[in-house]
């Protein structure tokens, strides 16, 4: 019998706090092992938020480095997640602002060798070339179509695709209601259909 996707989550959840309550004690080994835990999806989160040419491991970094000065004002009526991917969201908005006004380098410019890549991409071992060669196109559109959203709608689908957040969690980042976060969601999907709408027919 498959575990409980919910039971799962809290357990997930109570670990979370259990660390960052020895982490708000100075306990260094507790805060490695919640780096291990969440960089993939702080990495992962801010990537499709700059969308491609952007170096965010550096940003990634600067997140957990945030939860280390700032542990000791977490308080536990939010998921330590909500926390963390309301840190994650504050420091990109930032920078892409700073950027913005400091523009020397183009956002659209290949991404360095060292940047890497946080994305779990699929196997494609099994398939064709034309298989392969239209999965990354698609990907690149998805990139793309994302990086056309608004920033609320950007932040709403990365949260709820690609980090499958719940809607009251998502609302608590964008500090707004899930009446505001369906709406963003469905105003976000009905244009990432259009721009997709190659790939979909």
């Amino acid at each position: 019998m498959p575990p409980d996707p919910s039971t799962e989550g809290d357990l997930l959840a109570q670990r979370d706090l259990v660390l960052i309550q020895r982490i708000q004690e100075g306990d260094l080994d507790a805060f490695r092992e919640l780096v291990q835990t969440h960089q993939q999806r702080v990495a992962g989160t801010i990537a499709r938020m700059v969308g491609p040419g952007f170096d965010y491991s550096e940003l990634a970094h600067e997140v957990f480095v945030r939860v280390w000065k700032s542990a000791s004002r977490y308080r536990p009526s939010a998921r330590f997640t909500t926390w963390l991917m309301t840190l994650t969201r504050n420091l990109v908005l930032n920078e892409i602002r700073y950027r913005s006004r400091h523009a020397t380098v183009s956002l659209d410019a290949p991404q360095s060798e060292e940047a890497g890549s946080p994305r779990d991409l699929p196997d494609f071992s099994a398939q064709g070339p034309d298989a392969v060669l239209q999965q990354v196109e698609l990907e690149q559109a998805i990139d793309r179509a994302l990086q056309d959203l608004p920033e609320n709608q950007r932040t709403a689908v990365v949260l709820r695709r690609y980090q499958d957040l719940p809607y009251e969690e998502i609302a608590v980042v964008l500090e707004t209601t899930v009446s505001s976060v369906k709406s963003l969601l469905f105003r976000a999907r009905t244009q990432l259909r259009e721009a997709l709408r190659e790939f979909l027919d």
